[in-house]
């Protein structure tokens, strides 16, 4: 299973679908509308985010367990910094590693004063990279301490992120390169919504590439597409959202449209984020689709 992903990662088409367990005690209905829409056979796997915005969610681990035994297809688990310290981590890999979840994207996290819960605190032993450490150690058959496993677990596929825009792009190389040191095979960007941006970032990763060699690392780049249907959203990514270019245009766009009413704004908020779509796959086709469980958006989108 992980094996055919990682291989279409390197060298074929790669599509993965994101999908956000929510405030709920079941993950099972999110499972059912993927299901009834036909999702799985669109696409070549699924994540599941670990309670973004520190806002309490569903766990992701156990959404990725329930999504690979209903679809037979890999499922990439979020874990983040934010609240976990080095056992805890650990712990948690160990367990999912013999329920075959294996594909783990790497995060630092929200902050934990952004949280829904009351007085939250969050832990931060420190960012990413230190769990990409910890996957490279238990891909060695030892824990981070350095103490062999009485049984190893099976190969972990590390995943990191990072942003699609920076005024400065040597601060995205950097990042990059940061990340395939420790290990990441695959960097998912945030998302991007301009064609020379996502040129820009395949040249940057080229960059990094090279610096990591030496290391005999490397790591393929995935394109994070987020449809905008509505001019709000557009007005929020620009304005609020650090590491994202949403071009002036769309929200020119999305502008004139919303004076025509709904149905014109998500008509031309589609059509915009439909082409871009294309025009990935034609330049680069490694995407990661996020539709913030808004699986019919995605189904017209793959379609």
């Amino acid at each position: 299973m992980f094996d055919t992903l990682i291989e279409k990662l390197k060298n074929d088409t790669y599509i993965t679908l994101e999908t956000t367990p929510g405030h709920s005690a079941t993950f099972t209905p999110t499972i059912d509308k993927i299901e009834a829409l036909g999702l799985a056979e669109l696409i070549d796997g699924f994540s599941t985010t670990d309670n973004p915005l520190a806002k309490l969610k569903y766990n992701a681990l156990f959404a990725a367990k329930l999504l690979q035994d209903r679809f037979n297809k890999p499922v990439i688990a979020t874990m983040s910094m934010r609240d976990r310290n080095k056992i805890a981590l650990q712990s948690d890999l160990l367990g999912a590693n013999e329920f075959n979840i294996r594909a783990i994207l790497a995060l630092t996290g929200d902050p934990a004063t952004i949280s829904d819960q009351p007085n939250t605190k969050g832990v931060f032993e420190a960012d990413s990279s230190l769990l990409l450490d910890i996957i490279a150690a238990l891909n060695s058959g030892m824990d981070y301490a350095a103490k062999p496993f009485s049984v190893a677990p099976k190969h972990i596929h590390p995943f990191a992120v990072v942003n699609s825009y920076a005024k400065n792009p040597k601060i995205l190389q950097k990042k990059m390169q940061k990340k395939i040191k420790h290990g990441a095979i695959g960097i998912i960007t945030q998302p991007v919504y301009d064609l020379e941006n996502a040129k820009q970032l395949l040249e940057l990763k080229d960059n990094a590439n090279k610096e990591c060699c030496r290391e005999n690392k490397n790591a393929e780049l995935i394109l994070g597409v987020f449809p905008i249907t509505k001019l709000r959203t557009a007005q929020f990514l620009a304005s609020h959202v650090p590491g994202i270019n949403v071009p002036p245009c769309w929200i020119d766009k999305l502008r004139q449209a919303n004076i025509k009413g709904v149905e014109e704004e998500y008509k031309v908020g589609f059509e915009l984020s439909k082409k871009l779509f294309e025009d990935l796959k034609q330049l680069h086709p490694k995407i990661h689709l996020m539709t913030a469980n808004q699986f019919q958006i995605a189904k017209e989108i793959l379609l």
